[in-house]
């Protein structure tokens, strides 16, 4: 596996444990965002970064975005998921 596909990988399981929460859960935290040390697939020590942001308006979907990459000076290279959770119909 090369490293760009692990990145991808980790980025895809990342994206996968952050959309576990419903809209509900997440509204009252908006904005917020997380960077942690964590491992990959393929075992390598990296950078996972989570954040959930308004799409559009406070109050409305909910953007959230995740990325994994080697360390700081490696950020825009890393991988990059993103998912839109939908704010439910009332």
């Amino acid at each position: 596996m090369s490293t760009t596909e692990d990145l991808q990988a980790a980025a895809d399981e990342e994206l996968a444990q952050a959309l576990a929460m419903n809209w509900r859960q997440l509204a009252p935290l908006v904005p917020w965002g997380d960077t942690f040390t964590g491992v990959s697939p393929a075992n390598l020590t990296i950078q996972l970064s989570r954040s959930y942001l308004w799409a559009q308006d406070p109050g409305g979907d909910i953007l959230c975005e995740v990325r994994a990459y080697l360390d700081e000076a490696h950020f825009d290279y890393g991988a990059r998921r993103t998912a839109l959770i939908r704010r439910p119909l009332p």
